[in-house]
Formats: structure tokens, C-alpha cells, sequence
């Protein structure tokens, strides 16, 4: 392909790509395929001449865009979001046509210092102490493995990278029952164990016991065993409890634990003031980790992790070959320290597009209002008698669940929900995921799209009450 070639076929792609997202709601968002009709429909050996991109785009809206589920349509209430935008998609735009390589400092000073300041950007914005420092981690997975890794170098004197496992062995890790996977794999992927991670029970709004805690650790010290690091959640993945992060990070600050707050999702609502109470005792905190990439409308993957102390963070990962060393070290910040990968893309250039386009404004209005249509929700669950909310709604998640009268069995009740859901998903009309709290099968509706409104809510709840009425009947 050349010059030529490539500005017709950007130009026919770009308008394809305006297209795509003005009428994205109206494709089934999740996907309709069934197992293995994708991979049957592309040929078993790739091609030996070059093939035409005009026959290479049509193969993509004709065998793979059937097989993809829809993450930016508005009728998308799963999981939680991976949110897009147009000043986002821009930049990645732009991103993909650098292709730089941003590991340290020399390989492009631009991506180090945008990145630096878009965090100082993020602490002003959210509260996050401004004496901290930030990096962009690709995912909260990688920032709290960064943070674990971290809490167990600290224990051990930063000898464990060197002495391995027996350096390491009885660090303790604590986190609630209702903490997401992604800190067992961190766990396991540390080396100290998974039989280390200590699961602490849940009050009854899901937010961590924080006397069961305390009761742990204190057991755990009189065993011999070595408290290591907490890992507290604002916005667990199940229902958005909020851990009492203040009560937390006393027990943390008298034992002088590690402590890091996971707020993958629930971060970007620090945007608005009156959530600002979330982070009190942060102060005491070590790492904190939220992802724009959710619900600060900039395109997967970016994750901002930020650290009090950068030092820690960065004995834990350098490591300085011959053809990395260079003038400027010392004298700028060379992020490849400060994780596990060593190549970086320049994740920077879409938040700085995102923030300056929307403007602080411009989110916190997007992430109220997707607030108040969560409530707007829970009123009409409420409403309904075949209806009970499962969870406290507290920012925009709703977890619930039909329950009709005469039906009293869990287990009954569940495989009632289930059918429910999957009766809802097949539709191709919305997209709901579901969880089990206390053993109950309960379906969540994330109201987090970026261009969700309102009429997008009223369609989906009338699309549950339709399907209630079927699977009840």
C-alpha cells in the first residue's frame, strides 16, 4: 500500500468509523454469533499474495463485526464499561500513526512529560494527595500487582528479588470477600501464595468488616506470619460497595502495612466533590488505583496508579542494561521503572485529548447524570412489586432481581433470574451482566456508557418488566 492507497482507504474508514458509532445502538449489542462461526468462516492458511484492502474491509463488516459485542452502544448496562469517545478516538488516531515506543525518557520526551502532567492533572482533579506521583499502567490488574510487588519488597528489605521465595514466604494479604479476582492472580503471580491471601467477611452493605480486619492481622502476627499489604475497594465489582477506607488505614497505619485502594471503576467519580469523602484517610494510603478507561471516557487500556512514595516503586522494578542507560537518568522520569512491561504506548496523548475536549466540567456532568439515572432506576425497581433491590445503589450500578409472590426458594429464585437474563441478553435489545450476593442470583444494570441518555434506561426497564411478565408466567 502506498501514500496514495492509504489516504483513500483512511478517508473511507474514518467516514465508516462516524457511521458506526451515530448508529451503533441500533446493531444487537451483544453479540449473536454462536461458538466457533467466526474462526469456521476464515480460511485455514493465510494468503501467499497480497490481497486488497477493499476486500480485506468488506471481510471485516461481512465475518468479523457480527462477532463483536457492541462495548459503546448506549443499550450496553454489563460488566462495567469500556468507554470511548470522539476526542479519544482521535488520539488514538494519532497514537497508532507515531507508533512510538515510550519506555524512557530519550525514546520520545514528549510521552514522558504529557504523562507526568495529566497526572498531576488527575490529583488536582480527584483529591489525591498532589504530593503523591502517577504513572499509566495499562490495567488496575497490572497496577496492583505493581503495588503487591512493591508491599512485598518493602517487607522484605528489598532482598526478595534477589534471595527469591524463601525471602518472601508467610506475607500475609488482605482484602473482602467481595474484592475483585484480579488481586488473587496478583497474589499468585507474586509468589506468596494464594493460601496468603486472607479473605475478610463483608458487612451487610458488602463493604469490608474492618474489625474482622483487625482480628486477622493480630492473629496472624501472634502466628508468626507477616502482614504484607490491604488491599481496600472503592467500587466493588459486584455492587460499587465502598470499603471505610478511614478505619482501614488506621489499622494500617498501627501496623505499618501496606495499604492500596483499588477504585478501577469508582474513581472517576472523585470528579464530583460530594463523593470526595470516599478517599478520607487516603493520607495514610500507599498506592491508589482508578481506570479512565471505564468511566472517564477514553479508550482501553489506561489505568492511573499513583504512589506516595515513587522510590519504593521504583527499587522494585529497575533494572538498567547497558543499551538502556542513558544522560538524562535521574533527571527525568523513565517510566519503564515504574511497572512490569518495558514497552509503553503513549497512553498519555488520549487523556490530555479527553480532559481538554470534555473539560472537568464536561465529565463530571456525564458522571452525574449517569448517576441520577441509576437512581432513576432504583426508584422504578422499587416501584414494582416483582422487584427487590439486592445491594445499596451507591453511585450507578443497580443490583436486583425479580422475585414473584409464591416463589420463596433460592434456588428457584435463581434459576428464575437466570433465565431471565439470558432471555433479556438474546434479545440483542440490551446487555446485562449478573453476580451472586449472599448466594442470590442477581442481575446488575451498569448505567456508564458515554452516550447513554436517558430514554436508553426507560427501553431497557421496559424490556425487563416485558420479559418479567414472560418467564413468571
Amino acid at each position: 500500500m502506498d501514500n496514495k492507497e492509504f489516504r483513500k482507504q483512511a478517508h473511507l474508514l474514518v467516514d465508516w468509523i462516524a457511521d458506526y458509532l451515530d448508529e451503533v445502538e441500533n446493531y444487537p449489542v451483544k453479540s449473536q454469533v454462536q461458538p466457533g462461526d467466526v474462526f469456521n468462516s476464515l480460511p485455514d492458511f493465510a494468503p501467499t499474495e497480497s490481497e486488497e484492502m477493499d476486500q480485506i474491509i468488506h471481510d471485516f463488516k461481512t465475518k468479523v463485526l457480527p462477532g463483536i459485542t457492541h462495548w459503546q452502544s448506549p443499550n450496553f448496562f454489563a460488566y462495567f464499561p469500556a468507554n470511548s469517545s470522539y476526542p479519544s478516538v482521535l488520539a488514538e488516531m494519532l497514537t497508532a500513526t507515531l507508533g512510538a515506543q515510550c519506555m524512557i525518557w530519550e525514546t520520545s520526551p514528549a510521552a514522558a512529560e504529557l504523562e507526568e502532567k495529566m497526572m498531576i492533572w488527575l490529583k488536582g482533579i480527584t483529591g489525591i494527595p498532589s504530593c503523591w506521583s502517577g504513572v499509566i499502567q495499562d490495567t488496575a490488574s497490572t497496577a496492583t500487582l505493581a503495588a503487591i510487588l512493591t508491599a512485598r519488597e518493602r517487607c522484605a528489605n528489598f532482598e526478595s528479588n534477589k534471595s527469591g521465595p524463601e525471602e518472601f514466604k508467610g506475607l500475609r494479604v488482605y482484602c473482602s470477600t467481595e474484592t475483585h479476582s484480579s488481586i488473587e492472580k496478583a497474589v499468585k503471580i507474586a509468589g506468596l501464595g494464594s493460601s496468603n491471601l486472607v479473605k475478610v467477611k463483608v458487612d451487610k452493605d458488602f463493604r469490608m468488616d474492618f474489625v474482622a480486619l483487625r482480628q486477622a492481622i493480630e492473629s496472624d502476627i501472634e502466628d508468626g506470619l507477616t502482614p504484607a499489604c490491604v488491599i481496600a475497594t472503592l467500587g466493588t465489582t459486584s455492587c460499587t460497595a465502598i470499603d471505610p477506607l478511614s478505619e482501614i488505614a488506621k489499622i494500617t497505619s498501627r501496623y505499618d502495612i501496606w495499604l492500596h485502594i483499588d477504585a478501577a471503576f469508582a474513581g472517576t467519580a472523585l470528579f464530583l466533590p460530594e463523593y470526595r469523602s470516599m478517599i478520607e484517610g487516603i493520607e495514610h494510603a500507599d498506592s491508589f488505583v482508578f481506570n479512565p478507561h471505564k468511566w472517564m471516557f477514553t479508550n482501553f487500556d489506561c489505568s492511573a496508579y499513583f504512589v506516595k512514595d515513587p522510590e519504593l516503586l521504583i527499587r522494585t522494578f529497575e533494572i538498567l542494561p547497558e543499551y538502556l542507560k542513558t544522560s538524562t537518568r535521574g533527571k527525568v522520569n523513565d517510566y519503564r521503572d515504574w511497572g512490569v512491561p518495558l514497552g509503553r504506548r503513549f497512553r498519555a496523548l488520549k487523556l490530555w485529548f479527553v480532559i481538554r475536549s470534555f473539560g472537568v466540567d464536561g465529565i463530571r456532568n456525564k458522571v452525574a447524570e449517569h448517576i441520577r439515572l441509576a437512581n432513576w432506576l432504583k426508584g422504578r425497581v422499587l416501584e414494582d412489586n416483582r422487584f427487590e433491590l439486592l445491594a445499596p445503589v451507591t453511585m450507578n450500578v443497580v443490583c436486583f432481581r425479580v422475585h414473584p409472590l409464591g416463589i420463596a426458594g433460592i434456588e428457584e429464585l435463581n434459576r428464575l433470574n437466570e433465565k431471565l437474563l439470558n432471555q433479556l441478553n438474546g434479545t440483542g435489545k440490551i446487555y446485562i451482566t449478573h453476580t451472586k450476593l449472599n448466594g442470590c442470583f442477581t442481575l446488575r444494570m451498569v448505567i456508564a456508557q458515554t452516550y447513554v441518555e436517558q430514554r436508553h434506561v426507560e427501553a431497557a426497564w421496559e424490556q425487563i418488566r416485558k420479559m418479567a411478565d414472560e418467564v413468571c408466567a
